[in-house]
């Protein structure tokens, strides 16, 4: 209650600035937001760098900022939200990859035009308005006070069949959503990105070039409790004169390995990290489209699958669909990786369906689709 008080009086405050800061005339401006890293996404960069080339005479703004850290840092966030508040005012279009609090919370310039460019490339697990109330998701009460995800004009979707998922996600009508999959997509599909990052990874950690090597990516779990015994278990079944055990924990995770063993990543990126490696494990993380396009063997290692799907949820039909093994046994899913267990074709499938992969140039058919709203 205390805490709903203090975000309605918060919210108060921005508007009474935010009317003043309405004052300022709309530039050719367009502005990135996010709050899902201190850098910009590989997909912002991408979209950014072409919108600059495209357009000439637009002022391109990336704003990235995480709220995180201690009491002074979340207060510094809050300084940085009204930097947010100008440019959004100024410009003619925004574009996000997250939840962004002056966006939805604000009311704006009838001018202004929104882009939801959210940062997973498909959908696995159910997620924003899709689990309300539930133990991975907002309560109700907190989604009304920040009008979680209102305000946006349009929301980019990976294929025409996530549509209703996205639709679930962020409580929006159909007319809303445009299928156009992200920037990151065509890095993706070019062998020489591969290469390079090959080339970089191998310079970092040398004893990958000579052994296969296996990329462990989990998704988050509020409770790690379990999660970091079955690490270990993992790590008991490999036989490390064969392979290396690269494991790219979620950025939210408090889980420290304590093993010589494995090569525990904070240097690349899990994008990054896909190029340099044979095999890829994870559970229900969306990384597994970005690992599809690489055309890497998938394997899935769901422990808590049923704990996950009670807490959370599916949007896909998690048991047939999903295009690997699926077992809670570490003992299984190395076994399957030394016997070469996997079935690229159905990886394919699986990709093509959840990733409109028709789209030959996707960077360049979102700069077509934002000239197409400035005009």
């Amino acid at each position: 209650m205390i805490k709903t008080v203090f975000l309605k009086l918060a919210l108060l405050f921005l508007k009474i600035i935010y009317a003043f800061i309405k004052i300022f005339p709309i530039k050719n401006k367009i502005t990135f937001i996010s709050r899902q890293s201190n850098k910009a996404s590989i997909d912002i960069k991408l979209l950014s760098e072409a919108l600059e080339k495209s357009l000439p005479n637009y002022e391109i703004i990336v704003l990235t900022k995480k709220i995180e850290g201690s009491l002074i840092k979340k207060i510094g966030y809050c300084f940085h939200i009204i930097k947010q508040m100008y440019h959004i005012a100024t410009s003619k279009i925004v574009i996000l990859d997250s939840y962004c609090i002056p966006i939805s919370v604000l009311n704006h310039k009838r001018e202004l035009k929104v882009i939801q460019m959210w940062h997973a490339i498909g959908l696995l697990k159910k997620a924003g308005f899709s689990i309300i109330n539930k133990k991975e998701g907002r309560s109700l009460s907190l989604v009304k006070t920040l009008k979680m995800h209102n305000n946006y004009d349009y929301i980019l979707v990976s294929s025409d069949n996530l549509r209703k998922a996205f639709k679930k996600v962020f409580n929006c009508s159909d007319s809303q959503l445009v299928t156009l999959p992200l920037p990151r997509v065509d890095l993706l599909k070019d062998e020489t990105y591969h290469k390079i990052n090959q080339l970089k990874i191998y310079e970092t950690y040398p004893a990958m070039e000579n052994k296969k090597n296996i990329l462990y990516v989990p998704t988050f779990r509020k409770d790690e409790r379990l999660h970091q015994n079955k690490i270990y278990e993992l790590i008991n079944n490999i036989d490390f004169t064969k392979y290396n055990l690269i494991i790219k924990l979620h950025p939210l995770s408090k889980i420290k390995i304590n093993s010589e063993k494995v090569i525990n990543d904070n240097k690349f990126s899990s994008i990054e990290m896909i190029s340099a490696c044979d095999f890829v494990i994870s559970d229900y993380s969306t990384i597994v489209y970005e690992a599809a396009i690489a055309k890497k063997p998938l394997f899935f290692y769901a422990f808590d699958k049923d704990n996950y799907k009670g807490n959370r949820g599916f949007f896909i039909n998690y048991e047939k669909e999903i295009p690997g093994l699926i077992s809670c046994d570490a003992q299984e899913i190395i076994k399957s990786i030394e016997k070469n267990k996997y079935n690229l074709r159905r990886v394919n499938q699986f990709l093509n369906k959840y990733v409109d992969m028709k789209v030959k140039n996707c960077t360049n058919e979102i700069v077509k689709f934002i000239k197409k709203i400035l005009n």
